[in-house]
């Protein structure tokens, strides 16, 4: 009998759940004050639910083998995404960022499609033991990150060379080849910051966040007041007060404060330690893979989501710079939700051909 991990499905499904009634709790005030309908937000999340899990359901039946030859398609696709993103007319601006696609019924984000579709490429590649190919992955990586980062999406950058860094040392890389890099992408990553204004800004704010507190500060400091106000048990679900319109991003990145607040420290950690179980039940997958693909292929996924969480609650807890990076399953969005959970799809199905595979041996 095929058995999916339903342990790591349930936490995701979890995960969702509480994520869409944060949505519409972090939005009602706003969805009511600019669209007359406070479920505005959790109505766009629902359909967007419903779509990526049936996804999930469709993608945890179909054979993750196949992916491997689908992956140089995946990969051009989602370059040329991004790149038709970058086109004055078509990729639509925000915040000034140009980050997303309208395509009608739905506004895609390419830079979320190609942290799948480069996982899997590499996964691919990299399972096949190809010697020498440590100037194609840079030439590769740096194509996709200078694509990403024309948008300009720092935060996306960092989770795709986390992504990308782990596959390659999980393949077996020399590790000396990332020791020699790391001064070269430290610099580059610096030299990005200070060309750009508001990078530069939000470093400083990183650094010194009693300063102009009404101006470049106020988010992080917005921030700091609701993990304050939220103390060790939170003020209770439904009672934040950051959310009337005083914490920017309340239902994309910056949830994470939205959330702190109504649960409080404890309550953080139980969501963490379920975060936690996500990676260590991806992880478990990957382990018990029967191929070097499968292996791959499931550590990538799990990396990406990790990472993302990582980088996510980092930001919001002033242990990063702000990026504009969502909590994985819980954050307002479709594209992201949508290519996390086809993602999960993938793990299932990866323990699910494991668990018939180890099934076929015992008997």
């Amino acid at each position: 009998m095929r058995k999916a991990d339903f342990a790591l499905l349930a936490a995701v499904i979890l995960l969702t759940l509480f994520g869409l009634y944060m949505i519409y709790d972090a939005s009602s005030y706003v969805a009511f004050r600019d669209f007359g309908d406070k479920y505005s937000y959790a109505k766009d999340q629902s359909m967007w639910v419903f779509l990526g899990f049936t996804a999930l359901t469709i993608v945890s039946f179909f054979d993750y083998h196949r992916l491997y030859n689908l992956a140089l398609p995946f990969l051009i696709f989602s370059i040329i995404l991004l790149l038709v993103v970058l086109i004055p007319g078509v990729g639509i601006s925000a915040l000034g960022a140009r980050r997303w696609i309208n395509l009608g019924f739905f506004v895609v984000q390419p830079s979320e499609v190609v942290k799948l579709s480069l996982t899997v490429y590499l996964a691919a590649w990299f399972s096949t033991k190809e010697k020498g190919r440590f100037i194609a992955f840079l030439l590769l990586i740096g194509l996709v990150l200078g694509l990403v980062m024309l948008q300009p999406d720092m935060g996306t950058t960092m989770i795709i060379m986390g992504i990308s860094v782990v596959l390659y040392f999980l393949s077996g890389g020399n590790v000396l080849h990332l020791l020699a890099m790391a001064p070269v992408v430290g610099l580059g990553a610096l030299a990005m910051i200070i060309l750009e204004p508001y990078r530069l800004a939000r470093l400083t704010t990183f650094l010194n966040p009693g300063e102009n507190v009404q101006g470049s500060s106020y988010h992080l400091n917005q921030i700091l007041i609701a993990l304050g106000s939220g103390g060790l048990f939170g003020v209770g679900l439904g009672n934040s007060l950051q959310k009337y319109s005083y914490l920017p991003e309340a239902t994309t990145d910056s949830i994470f404060a939205i959330i702190a607040e109504e649960i409080g420290f404890f309550g953080v950690l139980l969501l963490l330690g379920i975060f936690l179980f996500v990676v260590y039940r991806g992880f478990y997958i990957a382990l018990r893979a029967k191929d070097s693909f499968g292996k791959l292929l499931a550590a990538g996924i799990t990396s990406f989501l990790g990472i993302q969480a990582v980088v996510n609650i980092a930001a919001q807890t002033a242990l990063l710079p702000l990026t504009g990076v969502p909590l994985p399953f819980i954050s307002y969005g479709g594209s992201a939700l949508i290519i996390n959970l086809v993602s999960v799809g993938i793990l299932l199905n990866i323990s699910r051909q494991s668990s018939q595979h180890h099934v076929k041996i015992k008997s």
